[in-house]
């Protein structure tokens, strides 16, 4: 019973460092739909996880198995997004979209070449409308959510000097340069007067992004910021 007692501590001692690990990847990106090669506090969190999405991959006792879901389940829901009918890859993407939008952005702002953490979302979303009819039902109730349907669909959003989240997105930035004189880093958060977040240093990226679909006057707007692209 010795032995077999410790191998159990040490599996568990394990799964415990492991699961730390996962939970700072996902404070870090926002999901557990980590790519293999993905690391986080010297662990291989992405291979790690996917192990555990294999069948009998969380153990063969079922109880420990059901416990060790659970854990998971507490840190992302969507942990093993192969149980609701999609990829890994699909929850990390859509993940990215729902982390931009967020963050201020439009779904006109979110073009190719506006990525998330290393994956282009913008391509992303484009293949989204085009397989449109190959999605199951929970994707199709996700992207409804996130405001982008089949092909005919559109932002309603807006991302004009007019659009709501060009607005906000001038809003933020013109009270940090006001109160700190300098451009944000991209990682910067900021507190609008009415409490809500905007992540600004993304949304400058995206607009730099997308700099040939906006007009004249946003462009004129931004540099009196301090833009230096949009001169």
């Amino acid at each position: 019973m010795g032995p077999v007692s410790r191998s159990h501590r040490g599996a568990a001692t394990q799964f415990a460092e492991n699961l730390a690990a996962a939970r700072a990847y996902h404070a870090e990106v926002g999901t557990l739909a980590a790519p293999r090669h993905a690391t986080a506090l010297d662990k291989p969190v992405g291979q790690w996880l996917t192990n555990l999405r294999r069948p009998d991959g969380l153990g063969k006792d079922p109880e420990r198995a059901a416990r060790r879901a659970e854990q998971l389940a507490a840190i992302d829901p969507d942990w093993n997004p192969r149980q609701l009918g999609w990829t890994v890859d699909w929850q990390r993407h859509y993940t990215g979209l729902t982390t931009l939008l967020a963050s201020g952005a439009g779904l006109d702002d979110i073009q190719p070449g506006v990525t998330h953490h290393g994956d282009d979302i913008g391509r992303w979303l484009i293949r989204q409308r085009r397989d449109w009819g190959r999605h199951n039902e929970k994707q199709r109730r996700r992207l409804a959510f996130a405001g982008k349907g089949p092909a005919k669909a559109s932002t309603s959003s807006g991302s004009g000097k007019g659009g709501a989240a060009f607005k906000k997105g001038l809003e933020a930035l013109a009270q940090y340069v006001e109160r700190e004189g300098a451009m944000p880093g991209r990682g910067h958060v900021e507190v609008l007067p009415d409490g809500t977040e905007h992540r600004t240093g993304i949304w400058i990226g995206n607009q730099k992004a997308r700099r040939d679909k906006l007009d004249a006057e946003q462009l004129r707007t931004l540099a009196e910021l301090g833009v230096q692209w949009a001169v």
